[in-house]
């Protein structure tokens, strides 16, 4: 197959439901959990922007921060939400940190440019809100948003201690090739400039997380950002693109250790 600029189709190797037991059940089951999760802990809600979508969700702990933890939601930036993940703050919360979710508005209504510097700018905001270290995940294109977002000098980027990208998408190039972008409409001079495995290594501890067992692109992509950046990237054994973010449940496992190694 060939895409309509004459590539090769590349749409099977970015999907993932299909070649994940379940994997059309995940989106219900992250859904129920952060509601679980929300009605357990209220989170307090900081908005960043105009726009419906420019709103974060911030969980702070019984006691005095650590510092602050920022996880941004994946969904090929075309889906999702930050309720949609609020689950994902239970570890950060049992290691004693804050813990933020931002929003931001989903393609097409945004380019992947426009995104990442709303992101950039949520994590401005929460950095005024919570003091201390400051530390980055994000999963699939919230790994390539969180890689971005140190790529600039900032108020807040010298607090950064530690960046974890998740299964990242550090090279947009190949997402051209796919499907998806009829919405994404990703060109060759966006994917230059918006793709983290073609900038310099930011002044910033980077380790780069990704499952055994995903699609062999998403391994690709992980070793190549790391090799980009010479930073460590760790594949995670039995761990597949759906339940690779499921460390960030709890404060006592292998990608929790990672995100708050000093």
């Amino acid at each position: 197959m060939s895409t309509g600029g004459g590539m090769e189709d590349l749409s099977a190797a970015y999907e993932n439901a299909a070649h994940i037991p379940g994997g059309a059940a995940y989106p219900e089951r992250w859904a129920a959990a952060a509601a679980a999760f929300r009605a357990a802990h209220p989170p307090e809600t900081l908005v960043y922007g105009s726009g419906a979508r420019q709103v974060c969700a911030l969980y702070r702990p019984a006691g005095a921060a650590r510092g602050l933890i920022v996880v941004v939601h994946g969904g090929y930036w075309m889906a999702f939400g930050r309720d949609d993940f609020s689950h994902l703050a239970a570890g950060g919360l049992a290691a004693g940190y804050a813990v933020a979710l931002p929003g931001y508005t989903l393609a097409p209504a945004a380019r992947i440019g426009a995104i990442g510097a709303e992101v950039a700018a949520a994590i401005g905001m929460l950095a005024e809100a919570v003091p201390g270290p400051i530390r980055l995940a994000g999963h699939s294109a919230g790994g390539q948003l969180v890689a971005r977002a140190v790529r600039d000098a900032s108020a807040w980027r010298d607090r950064v201690a530690r960046v974890v990208p998740i299964s990242p998408l550090g090279d947009l190039a190949p997402l051209m090739a796919t499907g998806m972008n009829a919405v994404l409409g990703i060109d060759a001079a966006e994917a230059a400039a918006e793709s983290p495995a073609r900038f310099s290594a930011p002044p910033v501890p980077v380790t780069i997380w990704v499952g055994a067992d995903e699609r062999p692109a998403f391994i690709d992509q992980a070793r190549g950002l790391g090799a980009a950046w010479g930073a460590r990237v760790v594949q995670e054994p039995g761990r597949h693109h759906f339940d690779v973010i499921a460390g960030l449940e709890r404060g006592d496992t292998a990608l929790m250790a990672a995100l708050l190694a000093e």
